[in-house]
C-alpha cells in the first residue's frame, strides 16, 4: 500500500539554504532584511502598490479591518462556505459577520451580497475559495453603485475617504492567479494571503497585505499598519538599527504581528521560483486529476480556469454528482484506509456550535451545504510524484465503486 499524505510543505535545498543565511550571516531573527526582501518578490508577483508581511492571515486581516475603523455593531460580509478564520477575525472585533451563500463554484454569491447589504454594511469579504477568484468585477460596481453608495454611512477619517464600502478579499489560497489578467493581491483594496504551512507558498507561520486602496496613500496605509503591528511603536529594531537613534513613540493601541526574518527566509526561497517552477508544477497535478476524472459522470471537476479566471491551484475540491454526506464520509473513509490522505473544504460555519448558538443556520445556505456534503479535497503540492497521484486517482475510483455503486 502507498502512502500519500494530504499536504507537505517544501523543503528544498534552496529554503535550507536561504534559512542558514538567516542564521549565520544577516544577524537577524525577527524582522530584518529577509522579511523587506520578501515583500518586494510579493510586490513583483502580485503588481500591488504596497506589501506588508504579517505573522498570519488573521493579523493581516485584523490590521486592515482596524485600519478601516471597524468597530462593534458594524457589520461584514462574507461567505457562508470559507474557513472559520474569515468569521471570527471579524467577530473578535465586535463586528457582526453577516454570512451569504455562494455559487456552484464555491465562491460568494454578488446577487447574495446585494440582498445583504445594509446601512451598517461596512466592507465586503470575498474569499477565493481554492485558490480560485471571485468575481471582482462585479463585487466593485455593485459597491459604486450610487444606490449603494448612498446607504453607505463613513464612521471614521478613512471611511469618508474612501466613501464606499471596503472590498478586503480573502486571498489565503490565491497567490499566483489571474483575474482577467491580474493578478491576485491587485484585485481588491486589500487583499490578505496566508503562508501557513499547507499553502502554495509558506513561511510556517505567516501572511501578507496587499494594499490597493484607490485615492488613498498606500504608503500611509502600510506606516499606520507597520506601527500598529508592533504594539502601536513608531520604531523597529531594522529601524533603530539603521538610523542609529533607540528613540521611539507608542501612537496607538496596537497589537503583535510582524514575521519574524527566519519565517520570511522560507518564503523568500519558494516565492523566487514560484512562477517559474512551483507553480506551473501544482497546475500539472491537477490537470492529471482532471484528466482521469472527467471520464466519469459522477465527477464534478473543481473551477478552475475560463477566459477570465486562472486558479492558482491550491486545493483539488472534487464533488461526487448527488451522494449524501453519509456516502461521502464513507468514500473518505476508504480512501483514508488505503494510504492516502484527504479532507473536506470546509465544514460550513453554520453547522459548527459556536455560530449555530448565535443564530446562524445552514438551512439559510443550501448551496453552500450542497457543495460541502459531496465535497473530497485530494492532496495537490510540490513533490507529488505521477505514481502517487495516479495511486490518488485509482483509490478515489474505487471508493467510488466499491462504497457507492453498491450502496
Amino acid at each position: 500500500m502507498m502512502k500519500v499524505p494530504f499536504c507537505l510543505p517544501l523543503i528544498d535545498q534552496d529554503v535550507i539554504n536561504e534559512v542558514n543565511d538567516a542564521l549565520i550571516n544577516t544577524g537577524w531573527l525577527t524582522t530584518g532584511p529577509k522579511v523587506q526582501a520578501f515583500e518586494e518578490e510579493i510586490k513583483k508577483i502580485t503588481s500591488a502598490r504596497e506589501v506588508l508581511c504579517v505573522n498570519s492571515w488573521n493579523s493581516g486581516t485584523t490590521l486592515a479591518l482596524k485600519w478601516w475603523g471597524i468597530k462593534p455593531g458594524d457589520e461584514i460580509i462574507i461567505p457562508a462556505y470559507t474557513y472559520s478564520a474569515t468569521a471570527l477575525t471579524v467577530m473578535n472585533l465586535g463586528a457582526k459577520a453577516v454570512m451569504v451563500d455562494v455559487e456552484d463554484d464555491f465562491n460568494i454569491s454578488v446577487q447574495k451580497i446585494k440582498s445583504a447589504i445594509t446601512a451598517k454594511t461596512k466592507c465586503i469579504i470575498p474569499v477565493d475559495i481554492g485558490g480560485y477568484p471571485c468575481d471582482y468585477d462585479e463585487i466593485f460596481e455593485l459597491v459604486e453603485d450610487p444606490a449603494i453608495k448612498r446607504l453607505f454611512i463613513p464612521e471614521s477619517e478613512n471611511q469618508e475617504r474612501l466613501n464606499r464600502i471596503l472590498v478586503l478579499a480573502d486571498s489565503a489560497h490565491s497567490i499566483g492567479a489571474l483575474y482577467k489578467k491580474r493578478h491576485s493581491g491587485a484585485l481588491a483594496d486589500i487583499s490578505v494571503f496566508s503562508f501557513h504551512s499547507v499553502k502554495n507558498i509558506t513561511t510556517g507561520e505567516g501572511g501578507a497585505v496587499c494594499l490597493n486602496v484607490p485615492g488613498l496613500s498606500n504608503s500611509d496605509i502600510k506606516a499606520f499598519l507597520k506601527h500598529f503591528y508592533l504594539y502601536g511603536q513608531t520604531k523597529s529594531a531594522l529601524d533603530k538599527t539603521r538610523t542609529g537613534s533607540w528613540r521611539y513613540d507608542i501612537v496607538s493601541q496596537g497589537m503583535k504581528g510582524n514575521m519574524p526574518d527566519i519565517c520570511a527566509s522560507i518564503g523568500l526561497a519558494q516565492i523566487r521560483k514560484y512562477t517559474t517552477d512551483l507553480l506551473p508544477e501544482r497546475k500539472e497535478i491537477f490537470a492529471r486529476y482532471n484528466s482521469a476524472f472527467q471520464k466519469f459522470e459522477w465527477a464534478v471537476l473543481p473551477p478552475h480556469e475560463t477566459d477570465i479566471k486562472k486558479s492558482s491551484c491550491h486545493l483539488y475540491m472534487l464533488r461526487i454528482r448527488s451522494i449524501s454526506e453519509y456516502q461521502r464520509d464513507k468514500m473518505i473513509e476508504y480512501v483514508s484506509k488505503r494510504g492516502v490522505g484527504v479532507g473536506v473544504h470546509y465544514i460550513p460555519m453554520a453547522m459548527f456550535s459556536l455560530f449555530k448558538n448565535k443564530g446562524y443556520n445552514i438551512k439559510d445556505y443550501p448551496n453552500t451545504f450542497q457543495n460541502y456534503e459531496r465535497e473530497i479535497s485530494l492532496p495537490i503540492y510540490n513533490g507529488l510524484t505521477v505514481d502517487q497521484i495516479d495511486y490518488v486517482i485509482d483509490t478515489v475510483i474505487n471508493a467510488y465503486t466499491d462504497v457507492i455503486s453498491y450502496s
